[in-house]
């Protein structure tokens, strides 16, 4: 019996843990994937291609700056990142507007004052330049030619990691090239245009639900069940130059494997700093929020097994690399820190910041829910997409899987499964008209 309530408390703690990540960044999510949508929905590709088209340095600029006010969660940026490519933005252009994102951001530098002091908050933003610098200069090397090409083809087809993505959306090609004829300003205040962009929001969010259940959940366990000095045997101590040289290579490994990201991994760096590695391996665990298996799941599910192989190595080398410099800089000026802080965070709900943008994204991820729900009303969508009364997919109606007329009036299905759960329960007729 001792056994088993310890379990189930370890249990419990674990889910609590899941969740306070997740309350840490949804804020943040609801942003990002809003964003997304936006950005999918209303910006042409031409314009794009004209300003994220290469990765010179103007181009460059632009997607940091692009990233630095846009969201911090590493989910909600891949997301984004993989918009501003579909719609035409150089690879390397999207990459960096991805790691801008969730390195040079201002709630990051808040988190890291609160939990480890402001020498890391600077460090932050002294190695995000450095990491941005490091991919502008090897991209056009590691990620080029048939690979970036196929995935981009795959994405603007709607074919994401073996999802019909456009069927998902329910927006027609010809409304969308609509869309992107249309000024903007007429865009911006239209509730249809809006109900599409919300439409490209809760797509994004439907795909890749699984994918954040899991990261969240993972990170929680693995916080609760993994004892701190298991991660802190992995870093060696006392030998100078190797010290350095082991901890930055072995923190985005760890990065890696503990499934944390974004925000949600700055309580688990200042973990790992109690328990006395480098300020180096503690720099290059919180740039390596980008290589948490969940994501690297994610880069697999949009651009293809190969190419997710290669932005894992090529971000792995970056991250460890500028952890290391970053070290050597705040080493030679004095400004690493002496002190290890005794308490990392505690999970309970506070009156701050967090909350208070909480309540307010969840209001506006209640808004494009009702948009996507209404768009057919508001005259989103365009002509030839149905929604599965069952699952509420959207279906292409010309190529609809399954279909069935019922009292005059002919659904539409994403499968045969739907279609014969619709037809065997009255009540699901009678509450879908």
């Amino acid at each position: 019996m001792i056994i088993l309530a310890s379990a189930i408390d370890d249990i419990g703690r674990s889910f609590r843990e899941s969740f306070f990540m997740f309350w840490e960044t949804f804020w943040a999510l609801v942003l990002g994937f809003g964003l997304s949508g936006a950005v999918q929905a209303f910006v042409a590709r031409e314009d794009m291609e004209k300003v994220l088209g290469d990765h010179r340095p103007r181009a460059i600029a632009r997607a940091s700056l692009f990233g630095m006010v846009s969201s911090s969660c590493s989910y909600a940026a891949t997301a984004m990142a993989k918009s501003l490519f579909q719609k035409g933005a150089d690879f390397v252009s999207a990459m960096v507007f991805m790691f801008a994102s969730t390195n040079l951001v201002v709630e990051l530098g808040v988190v890291l004052v609160a939990l480890l002091g402001w020498q890391f908050a600077a460090a932050e933003f002294v190695g995000g330049p450095i990491m941005i610098v490091l991919l502008a200069l090897t991209g056009g090397f590691v990620v080029r030619g048939v690979l970036v090409e196929r995935a981009r083809r795959a994405l603007q087809h709607g074919i994401v990691g073996g999802h019909d993505h456009q069927a998902m959306v329910g927006v027609t090609p010809e409304r969308q090239a609509e869309l992107e004829r249309t000024p903007w300003r007429k865009k911006l205040r239209s509730k249809a245009a809006w109900s599409d962009a919300a439409s490209y929001s809760m797509a994004d969010i439907t795909m890749l639900r699984r994918e954040l259940v899991i990261g969240y959940v993972v990170a929680g366990f693995l916080a609760v069940l993994v004892p701190m000095g298991v991660w802190n045997d992995v870093f060696i101590r006392g030998h100078g130059f190797g010290t350095s040289l082991e901890n930055v290579i072995v923190g985005p490994f760890i990065a890696f494997i503990s499934f944390v990201c974004s925000i949600g991994n700055v309580p688990m760096a200042a973990a790992l700093w109690h328990g006395g590695i480098s300020f180096g391996g503690v720099i290059s665990f919180v740039f390596a929020d980008l290589i948490a298996l969940p994501l690297v799941l994610i880069y697999r599910k949009y651009y293809g097994t190969r190419l997710a192989l290669r932005l894992f190595v090529w971000f792995y080398v970056v991250m460890a690399v500028a952890g290391l410099m970053v070290e050597g800089i705040f080493d030679g000026l004095d400004l690493v820190p002496s002190s290890r802080p005794k308490s990392i965070v505690t999970t309970h709900f506070e009156w701050n910041y967090t909350t208070v943008l909480n309540i307010i994204f969840a209001g506006l991820l209640g808004v494009l829910y009702w948009l996507y729900r209404n768009r057919e009303r508001l005259g989103g969508g365009g002509r030839g997409y149905a929604r599965d009364p069952v699952c509420g997919m959207q279906v292409q109606t010309a190529n609809a899987p399954a279909r069935s007329s019922i009292g005059g009036h002919l659904y539409f299905f994403c499968s045969d499964r739907c279609r014969e759960r619709f037809e065997a329960d009255p009540l699901t007729r009678l509450n879908r008209p």
